[in-house]
């Protein structure tokens, strides 16, 4: 268990910060995105609820690690190479098709959902490397 939760939380923890630091670049670089976040779609960040959003790496970062600490040894190569895999697997599988659904499903720009779909694929990378070096 301490295999997954550790390096789960770590990864969790540092894909706060991937995002955060993504986030911040994307509306730098693309300003017209913030009037999709205020759009009335998505909860003011003035509710107490939005705190939870902050959750949501956290958990990721444990499953990932439990997805991890199963299929490890499927994946050869450099720690590198194997976290690198390991979040590519990850974002063909879950990411794309995700993002595919959303796309065609909510009145979002492909400029959102390329964004959130590029964050999806670091932060998966990030973890995946991270599990290769904690959890080897």
């Amino acid at each position: 268990m301490k295999q997954i939760l550790v390096p789960g939380l770590v990864a969790g923890v540092i894909l706060v910060i991937v995002s955060f630091v993504l986030s911040m670049t994307y509306t730098a670089v693309f300003p017209q995105i913030m009037t999709e976040y205020v759009n009335g779609m998505f909860r003011p960040w003035t509710d107490p609820l939005m705190m939870a959003f902050y959750a949501y790496p956290i958990v990721l970062g444990i499953a990932l690690a439990w997805v991890w600490d199963k299929t490890k040894k499927l994946i050869k190569g450099t720690m590198i190479q194997r976290g690198v895999m390991f979040g590519l697997a990850y974002f063909v599988v879950v990411g794309i098709p995700g993002m595919f659904a959303t796309y065609t499903t909510f009145d979002m720009s492909l400029l959102m959902v390329s964004t959130w779909a590029f964050s999806g694929l670091v932060n998966e990378i990030v973890a995946g490397i991270i599990f290769a070096r904690m959890n080897p």
